[in-house]
C-alpha cells in the first residue's frame, strides 16, 4: 500500500506523507464537501490489554482528531475496541472531540459484534446518537482474526439498542469464492429502519454485483451513503462499458475516481447528500 501510494519508509515523515496524500486528494475531489477520517483500534484481549502483536493496523483517535482540528474537510471517526476497560469514558471523549461516528472492523479486531461485552457500548452510542460503522462482509486488506465475525446479522443486538448502523460493505464479498451477504443485509433492512449500507469498496470486481441490485431496488436505494474505502483504489464497473472505465481509469486521484465511477453508474444527488444527514452534519452552505 505505501508504494501503491507513493510513500517511503514507515516513520513519522510517512505518516506525514499519508496525511499529505489525502489531504491532496480531497483538494482535488471538489465533488465532496468532506470526508469522514476513520481512527482504528487496535486488538485487545479478554481482559482488555491492548495486543500489539496482532494489532497490523493501529490508528489512534488523537491522531485522527489533531487531523481534523488541522484540514477543514475531514471529520472525526472515531475507533474504540468494545473490550477496553475504558471503552465508554473514551466513547464519551471522542464526542466531546466531535465525532461522527464509531468505526469496528470485527473480523480483523478480533471480536463478536453479538458479544454482550458490546452492550455497554451500545447503550452509550444511542445515548450520544453516535452512529456505528461497522464492516460486514469479506476482507482482505488487513489480516483476519475470525471470518465468521462478518455477518450482519449480530449487529442486531445494537439496532435492538436502537443505534443507527451503518453496515460498511452492505455484507459483500471481497472475493469470489467466499460467502456473500448482501442478501442478508437487504432482509434486515427491511426490520430496522435505522439500518443503513455504504457503497465503500463496491467499486471492486468481487463487489460490483451489489451496485445494480442497489439502484433498482428502492429499498436499497434509499438506504446507502457514500463510502469509497480510500485508500483501496477503485476500478471502475463493467457495466460501464470498455471506453468509459478506460477513461476513468486516467483519474488518478483514487478518491475522486470512485465518486466518478459511482455518479456514472446513476446515484443520485439524495444519494450524495444522505451521510451528511445520517451522521447529523451540518450541510455546507455553498454546497
Amino acid at each position: 500500500m505505501r508504494w501503491r501510494l507513493g510513500i517511503e519508509g514507515n516513520d513519522a515523515h510517512s505518516e506525514q506523507q499519508v496525511v499529505a496524500t489525502l489531504a491532496n486528494a480531497l483538494d482535488q475531489t471538489p465533488e465532496l464537501d468532506a470526508a469522514v477520517v476513520l481512527a482504528f483500534d487496535g486488538v485487545h484481549d479478554d481482559d482488555g490489554t491492548l495486543d500489539l502483536a496482532k494489532s497490523h493496523l493501529y490508528v489512534t483517535n488523537d491522531f485522527v482528531i489533531d487531523l481534523c482540528r488541522r484540514y477543514p474537510k475531514m471529520r472525526f471517526g472515531a475507533s474504540v475496541h468494545p473490550f477496553r476497560k475504558d471503552a465508554v469514558a473514551e466513547i464519551e471523549r471522542c464526542v466531546a472531540a466531535g465525532a461522527v461516528l464509531l468505526k469496528w472492523l470485527p473480523i480483523v479486531q478480533g471480536f463478536n459484534p453479538a458479544d454482550e461485552r458490546c452492550f455497554p457500548i451500545y447503550e452509550a452510542l444511542a445515548h450520544y446518537n453516535l452512529p456505528l460503522l461497522s464492516h460486514t462482509g469479506g476482507e482482505r486488506s488487513l489480516i483476519r482474526i475470525n471470518d465468521a465475525w462478518a455477518d450482519p446479522w449480530l449487529l442486531e443486538p445494537a439496532l435492538e439498542r436502537g443505534v443507527t448502523v451503518i453496515a460498511a460493505h452492505c455484507g459483500t464479498r471481497s472475493v469470489f469464492t467466499e460467502r456473500d451477504w448482501l442478501d442478508d443485509f437487504v432482509n434486515m433492512l427491511r426490520e430496522y429502519e435505522h439500518l443503513y449500507g455504504d457503497t465503500a469498496a463496491l467499486c471492486l470486481p468481487p463487489r460490483s454485483h451489489a451496485l445494480r441490485r442497489i439502484l433498482d431496488e428502492p429499498l436499497l436505494r434509499e438506504r446507502v451513503v457514500h463510502g469509497s474505502d480510500w485508500p483501496i483504489p477503485p476500478i471502475p464497473p463493467l457495466a460501464l462499458g470498455l471506453r468509459k472505465g478506460i477513461a476513468l481509469l486516467r483519474e488518478h486521484n483514487w478518491l475522486r475516481r470512485d465518486v466518478l465511477a459511482k455518479r456514472a453508474t446513476g446515484f443520485d444527488q439524495d444519494y450524495w447528500h444522505r451521510a451528511a444527514k445520517v451522521l447529523r452534519i451540518p450541510t455546507i452552505p455553498a454546497a
